[in-house]
């Protein structure tokens, strides 16, 4: 069994493993700074131990390793260990695991530069309904603000975060490190295109931009049996239903944009109650942020137009901003150049609709993300899976991305010139 091989098997094994470790028995559910977080980190801890790794926790609970000296520059590779309700084994792991066996590889000895693997603690944004905690913090954009939110039970993240055992007045030292040269992000595609195409890989060259809102419509609670149809019932679910086919109806007619009406809770809901309480999440995404910009206000407008006409009181507020993210042009051709040397075959170039890690990070230092077949298209689902030679390819084509970047200097000196940017908090250009 060749060397990419028996790496895809591990990687392909720990993932499952990993998938065990749940906050709810019989499914994979792991949310940010859970019970089941700490046994994550143990188990992935001990992996990044046996691989030589220096292994820590920062303030906000990211587990991070590295390898070589304190003086070397950083590449790091990661992505994120927490995961949806219910969710499947390798949107997120898999590229946490796969930067531990390419820091574990026998070339990667000797390299001009270290090797740190970032297992984010909060991608998904479950707990706080905010996502890309984890990623935030080792940028130095994690606010104030944010830090305030509060889940469901009422816990802020701050005091999560000192539940678990973190200190925050330490989230300052969660910084990436000044001399880091750039991200790499291996994550399932998590979409339909590469199976479509019968290809393994696919090289991302931007990431969409992202508008999440929460939006309340608020009404008045009455007896179901007894308030007659029409202007005498404020029916709070009846306005956001007439929104959500709205919504739906926009989006199918503008050519690439996706949006998403995914959760919708009524407050005190009965079968016999008109609905007095609706509160519903709305996430629009397109590579373009003119267009994502325009149909998220159009949506608001829907929105209180389908308010108005039923004496309900809307309120919209946005969760999320996310300009759609080009990645580095340097790093991503050398991706692409590593696929084609490690498989022969060209490689696809693809934007990716979904959110990740990468998307945050570039802002600051020279990013690139290669994205692996989605079997099934599936992705946040328990049936989420992944097959070992793509697994493979992609390792090769890690391993072939690393062997350039060692052997260019003239790029890895530009890399370092780079680095020093990050050092003012200037962003990535």
């Amino acid at each position: 069994m060749s060397q990419a091989a028996q790496a895809a098997q591990r990687i392909v094994g720990r993932c499952r493993e990993l998938a065990q470790v749940s906050d709810v028995p019989g499914q994979t559910t792991r949310t940010f700074l859970s019970s089941a977080t700490h046994d994550a980190h143990a188990l992935v801890g001990g992996w990044m131990r046996q691989a030589g790794l220096r292994v820590w926790t920062d303030a906000i609970g990211n587990l991070r390793g590295v390898t070589g000296s304190e003086d070397l520059p950083r590449l790091v590779i990661g992505s994120h260990l927490d995961t949806v309700i219910d969710a499947g084994a390798f949107d997120g792991p898999l590229g946490v695991v796969m930067g531990i066996e390419l820091a574990n590889a026998p070339n990667s000895e000797g390299m001009p530069f270290a090797i740190e693997v970032i297992g984010f603690s909060d991608e998904e944004g479950v707990r706080f309904a905010r996502p890309f905690l984890g990623s935030l913090a080792v940028v130095g954009e994690l606010n104030q603000q944010m830090l305030e939110l509060r889940d469901a039970a009422g816990f802020t993240i701050t005091q999560a975060a000192e539940e678990f055992g973190l200190n925050m007045a330490q989230l300052s030292s969660a910084r990436l490190a000044p001399s880091t040269l750039g991200y790499l992000e291996f994550h399932i595609e998590q979409g339909p295109v590469l199976e479509e195409a019968r290809e393994a890989v696919a090289v991302v060259d931007a990431i969409a931009g992202q508008t999440r809102m929460q939006v309340s419509f608020q009404g008045h609670a009455n007896h179901a049996g007894t308030t007659p149809m029409g202007r005498l019932r404020r029916d709070a679910v009846a306005a956001a239903a007439e929104w959500i086919a709205e919504v739906e109806r926009y989006a199918v007619g503008c050519e690439g944009l996706i949006a998403t009406v995914g959760k919708v809770e009524v407050p005190g809901g009965a079968a016999n109650v008109i609905a007095g309480h609706c509160l519903a999440t709305l996430d629009v995404r397109h590579p373009q942020d003119l267009v994502r910009r325009a149909a998220a206000e159009y949506m608001i407008r829907a929105a209180e137009r389908a308010g108005e006409t039923r004496g309900v009181e809307v309120e919209c507020r946005t969760m999320l901003e996310q300009a759609a993210v080009p990645m580095d042009e340097v790093l991503t051709e050398r991706l692409a150049a590593a696929c084609v040397k490690s498989t022969g075959k060209s490689v696809r170039r693809m934007t990716s609709g979904a959110g990740h890690d990468a998307m945050i990070v570039a802002s600051k230092i020279p990013t690139a993300m290669l994205f692996l077949r989605s079997p099934g298209g599936l992705s946040h689902h328990p049936d989420e899976t992944v097959m070992e030679s793509d697994v493979a390819a992609a390792y090769g084509a890690g391993l072939e991305f690393l062997r350039m970047l060692r052997d260019d200097k003239a790029m890895l000196d530009r890399l370092i010139s780079r680095a020093s940017r990050f050092v003012h908090g200037a962003p990535h250009a």
